[in-house]
């Protein structure tokens, strides 16, 4: 293994990013300490610089560069995280940076890029794709020079970020049993697994990616990184298509397992944090907690610790999130219902088919324009998921003509 991924490297990091980024907190979780009958830890990224762990990668490739590529600046792509980290490092060492990004980016995240970066950093408007402004970010790196940061598959990137295993390890009172870690492209598990192997071979280290984008489970059956076919960019900092190639032999060699968390799982938890903790998580930042919550190829013994990476969540996102949750927890259901042109036949639904508790969530003839001849959307609440059999049975024995709405129809593209 190159020396630029050695615990050394991460620990000269530590060195370089003391002064800089903060020393997050490792709280402790009633809620999942009680579930899982184990003491269980959050190490807050979401209270990080920037609110994410990013800035860790971001600030220890850019700080280390030498005199004459500091004049010729940098640049990357992102829409996101990576981008806000490159940014305040841009900002803070004085050095010039451009940061290209998709036409889709929120206007939020640009403002906020924009601000953080100040007079450092530009801001650049390009494709319709994430990979068309990744493109073009690599081109001005080849046309001008500037060196480009990347987000994840670099020795300097790993290295920093895997200064959150080295608070970890500093931060546990006593020996940790598991250490759960988000993966996207997974720089960030592989630089918290070679600091931990490293000090601690016994702790067992735990990847958690989105079901969605399960990248390093493929890169991991392949025998190597391969492009997804599809994916799901629910989990957006998490949502990457092909895990890098450096992190990707880290993993190989030195982490135990890799669990693939169900999209709607992660909206379960993230309502669960916020509700119980306080702690306002993305996506991405709620994939570790999730994924502990989950049966596991050996059932935790002991203390665990889940990196929560980050707290850039859009707010309006919320409703997504919940009704993801609703349908994961199988408390939300849609069915397609013909109601006969005649009096009475909703009242029959209402007084016959539904059972005290259960709640008409959604109401929508599919023809706007032609009532009699379509079915409408419903959309039912339960109060608890095991009441969908009798609601199933009442519909089988109602003369009306209903149909179950499955999770894999079209019709859900709409719906979420």
């Amino acid at each position: 293994m190159a020396e630029e991924l050695s615990p050394a490297a991460i620990f000269r990091a530590g060195t370089r990013l003391r002064q800089v980024v903060r020393r997050t907190p490792l709280e402790t979780s009633g809620r999942l300490s009680g579930e899982l009958g184990v003491p269980v830890r959050f190490k807050r990224e979401d209270m990080q610089v920037c609110r994410s762990y990013k800035v860790r990668g971001a600030y220890n490739l850019i700080s280390s560069l030498g005199a004459e590529e500091r004049e010729r600046g940098v640049v990357c792509a992102s829409a996101g995280n990576h981008a806000q980290g490159l940014a305040f490092a841009c900002r803070e060492l004085k050095i010039e940076g451009r940061v290209y990004l998709p036409a889709n980016t929120p206007r939020q995240k640009r403002r906020r890029i924009a601000e953080i970066g100040g007079e450092w950093v530009q801001p650049i408007i390009v494709g319709s794709s994430f990979d068309e402004a990744s493109e073009a970010s690599r081109q001005d790196s080849e046309r001008t020079g500037a060196v480009y940061v990347h987000p994840f598959d670099d020795p300097r990137t790993i290295a920093g970020q895997g200064t959150v295993g080295l608070e970890i390890a500093e931060q546990h009172d006593g020996p940790v049993d598991t250490v759960i870690v988000p993966v996207g492209g997974g720089g960030l598990l592989a630089g918290v697994v070679l600091w931990l192997k490293e000090h601690f071979p016994e702790v067992r280290v735990v990847g958690a990616e989105p079901a969605g984008a399960a990248s390093m489970r493929a890169a991991l059956e392949h025998g190597g990184p391969i492009a997804l076919p599809e994916v799901d960019t629910f989990v957006d900092g998490a949502a990457v298509g092909r895990v890098g190639d450096l992190s990707y032999r880290v993993v190989r060699e030195l982490v135990d397992e890799i669990v693939a968390v169900p999209e709607g799982a992660v909206c379960t938890e993230m309502i669960e944090l916020y509700q119980t903790e306080g702690i306002i998580a993305e996506p991405a930042g709620a994939l570790a907690s999730a994924a502990a919550r989950l049966p596991l190829e050996r059932p935790v013994q002991g203390p665990v610790v889940c990196v929560v990476s980050g707290g850039n969540n859009d707010l309006s996102r919320y409703g997504e999130v919940v009704e993801r949750s609703l349908l994961h927890e199988g408390l939300r259901h849609y069915f397609l219902v013909t109601f006969p042109q005649e009096p009475g036949a909703l009242r029959h639904f209402l007084d016959d088919v539904l059972d005290d508790g259960q709640d008409i969530v959604a109401f929508e003839y599919v023809k706007k324009n032609n009532r009699e001849t379509g079915p409408a959307l419903v959309g039912i609440e339960l109060d608890r998921a095991d009441e969908l059999e009798g609601l199933l049975r009442r519909m089988k024995e109602s003369p009306l003509q209903i149909e179950q709405v499955s999770p894999g129809s079209p019709l859900f593209s709409f719906l979420l």
